[in-house]
């Protein structure tokens, strides 16, 4: 992990970048740092995501709900003020949202699962 100085991130200066889905469509506000990204994400009304994502990740729904379908025919709802936290490799999951969400996303070099044969 990279040394972070202590800083703020103004969101409303950070650009939207449009990501589409098999359905609707994510904006995304990303900042890297180092091996660290952090992201706001907006997912439209009627979203469904175009892959099933083996990335690690901690999500934190700040708006709204959606569903993270489990390639495995599983799912979880979450609304806000609820939270996932995943490594890499240890899911294959994809997101969707009925009415649109709006989430923070927290993801990196710490997520890497150390029991992957990718990562050794």
């Amino acid at each position: 992990m990279s040394s972070i100085p202590f800083q703020t991130i103004n969101w409303d200066a950070v650009e939207k970048t449009e990501h589409p889905g098999s359905a609707g469509m994510a904006y995304w506000q990303t900042i890297q740092l180092g091996g660290l990204r952090i992201r706001l994400v907006e997912y439209s009304e009627k979203y469904i995501a175009d892959h099933w994502c083996q990335k690690g990740h901690i999500v934190h729904c700040l708006e709204g709900e959606f569903i993270s379908e489990m390639e495995n025919g599983g799912h979880v709802r979450l609304s806000k003020g609820m939270s996932y936290v995943v490594s890499d490799n240890l899911s294959s999951h994809r997101s969707v949202s009925k009415e649109g969400t709006r989430l923070l996303i927290i993801d990196g070099d710490f997520l890497k699962n150390n029991n992957d044969e990718y990562n050794r």
